[in-house]
């Protein structure tokens, strides 16, 4: 029960990786506070989590697009619910159409970035207060290698990843004289839903399955990490 009595804020926790990564924080003992689009999806975490633990997680159902100003709320509803955070893992992510770059549409511009680049600026200045507060503050955000490496056809996606990479990567260098630690965190290829669309003719059997990329994110959790390192598994 390593993380017992802390409080542990993840995103995308409905299904994939986010789902994995919400049950196996809550294993280790912290109070897992659940947030993603689908209200069916966090109820059947919530249904694992009393499984395994005998305790809920606390969910809070939130579209990360119409409800993207929401988010500005999180960090003063925690703090008044269980006055401290601890961890934060923001797994949320969505893949938008793969198109040559010429061929991206106004909507699916606005959508990649509002999901993938301005959720993770709106949870870091909800966040940041509540986890630098912490003893031992930690915040993972996921990432892709699609940020560092460009491919033909992933602009879209990869544009916003590595926005989101930057940014997460200089708040990490602005709290490094802080006891909170920020790092990315990159699973590498894990059977979810988004690859799946990504790669549909790829045998889902062959990849990392999203149970252990959540218990490999716990694990770096549980170990410590390097501020504003990139996490590769």
């Amino acid at each position: 029960m390593t993380f017992a009595g802390q409080v542990a804020l993840v995103t995308g926790a409905s299904r994939g990786i986010g789902r994995a990564t919400a049950l196996a924080l809550a294993k280790r003992g912290a109070h897992v506070v659940a947030t993603a689009r689908s209200q069916g999806g966090l109820e059947e975490l919530d249904d694992a989590v009393r499984a395994a633990t005998g305790q809920g997680a606390t969910l809070l159902p939130l579209d990360l697009v119409k409800e993207a100003e929401q988010l500005d709320a999180l960090g003063p509803t925690l703090l008044q619910r269980f006055g401290r955070l601890d961890m934060l893992v923001h797994a949320a992510g969505l893949l938008a159409k793969l198109t040559p770059v010429a061929h991206i549409m106004p909507r699916d511009w606005n959508e990649s970035l509002a999901v993938n680049l301005s959720a993770c600026w709106r949870l870091i200045r909800t966040a940041d207060p509540l986890l630098r507060a912490a003893p031992a503050g930690r915040a993972l955000v996921l990432t892709d290698h699609r940020a560092e490496e460009p491919e033909a056809y992933w602009g879209l996606y990869g544009a916003a990843k590595a926005g989101q990479h930057h940014l997460v990567l200089a708040w990490a260098r602005e709290v490094a004289s802080t006891p909170l630690r920020v790092a990315l965190a990159d699973p590498g290829p894990t059977a979810t839903n988004l690859r799946q669309v990504a790669m549909p003719g790829e045998d889902p059997k062959t990849l990392r399955q999203p149970d252990e990329a959540g218990e490999w994110i716990a694990a770096q959790m549980e170990a410590g990490f390097g501020n504003g390192a990139v996490l590769r598994a």
